[in-house]
């Protein structure tokens, strides 16, 4: 009686994921994503605009609507972790990208770092996008 029990629990848990709303997400996990490089452009004096597109890698189609709750900037990959600048979100341009305005003090290579949620899923998503500052 027991073992029909555990089975039949065991099945419901099984359908109740199968048939839950959140489709396939709800199963995929924060490396399931991944942040790309859109553009940087220069945005004025000592400034860059960042367009970072949001992808899930399974199918590469754009993920709209995700929470950006950290953020940070620096010249790491130009060998000075140190050299740190500001980063001001900016509304993006199409659904699933996600635009910052960062100070670039200085001309190099820049590394980006945020986390984010994906509405769905329960893990957070982090990365780091490295780009390029011009004078």
């Amino acid at each position: 009686m027991l073992s029909k029990l555990l089975r039949a629990g065991v099945l419901g848990a099984v359908t109740v994921v199968a048939t839950s709303p959140l489709g396939h997400g709800a199963l995929a996990a924060a490396s399931d994503y991944r942040f790309e490089l859109a553009e940087a452009r220069p945005a004025g004096p000592g400034k860059t605009d960042v367009t970072l597109r949001l992808v899930r890698t399974s199918d590469g189609r754009p993920v709209p609507d995700a929470v950006i709750f950290q953020t940070r900037a620096d010249m790491a990959p130009a060998g000075m972790p140190t050299m740190a600048g500001n980063v001001a979100p900016q509304a993006g341009q199409q659904p699933g990208t996600y635009r910052f305005q960062v100070d670039t003090g200085m001309a190099g290579g820049w590394a980006l770092t945020l986390a984010a949620k994906v509405q769905g899923e329960p893990e957070t998503v982090r990365a780091t996008v490295t780009f390029n500052a011009a004078r």
